[in-house]
């Protein structure tokens, strides 16, 4: 039983050949190409409408010289919060629980942000390091701990969205379990279990856009520190 709940986490292949490639690019098919018309459908101005106010949103914290992040971060938000609300839909495969694509997102992401950092003002980006006023004898050891915290970073943005879905899933399939397990027993514990299994699933919903959100948004904060 163990085994058969992690097999959902497991990549896809089909005749031996890894499916995680087209499972990341399959997304990108769903949105709408926008025309050139000036009026568009419903779903164009939606979708314009929603790009526009995040983008607005991400943007508010940054100075003038991160705007150049805007079409980055936008296109990663649009990306993630679509990979985690497929993976809600049944068989189908969530690539963001997969600890080592969600790290191959963060750490060049983050890196460049160190980089920018040290590159346009590094007084600034090394005296991060140290805090100012700390006390003389604390200044080797606080070093070390900022130095820590500032590379665990990207391990941070990548074990967050990976546990927050992973998590979300194994309490939906032990729940779609107990209930198919209970139907022909208890019938109505069975119905009490499928509410919950429904309630679950809108929550799940929250917690995708909410995690896809918050790894953007981390990495905005991270990139306002070095510019």
């Amino acid at each position: 039983m163990a085994v058969s709940l992690f097999d959902q986490f497991m990549s896809p292949s089909y005749l031996g050949i890894p499916l995680l490639a087209l499972a990341l690019t399959l997304p990108w098919i769903l949105y709408p190409s926008p025309s050139s018309r000036w009026l568009n459908n419903r779903l164009l101005a939606l979708q314009g409408w929603s790009i526009n106010q995040f983008t607005r949103q991400i943007l508010l914290p940054l100075n003038l010289p991160g705007h150049k992040w805007a079409l980055i971060l936008t296109s990663l938000m649009a990306f993630l919060l679509t990979l985690n609300i497929l993976g809600l839909l049944p068989y189908t495969f969530t690539p963001t629980t997969q600890l080592s694509m969600n790290l191959a997102l963060a750490f060049p992401l983050w890196l460049a942000t160190v980089l920018i950092g040290l590159r346009n003002q590094p007084t600034a980006a090394l005296g991060h390091l140290l805090p100012e006023g700390t006390p003389t004898p604390l200044i080797p050891i606080l070093v070390v701990i900022e130095t820590i915290s500032l590379l665990i970073r990207p391990l941070a943005l990548g074990v967050r969205l990976t546990a927050n879905l992973t998590a979300g899933h194994l309490l939906m399939q032990l729940t779609s379990t107990a209930a198919f397990v209970l139907l022909p027993m208890m019938p109505s514990v069975a119905a009490l279990t499928a509410v919950l299994l429904l309630m679950l699933t809108l929550l799940e919903v929250a917690v995708a856009m909410i995690q896809a959100y918050v790894f953007v948004l981390l990495l905005s904060l991270y990139l306002q520190e070095n510019v």
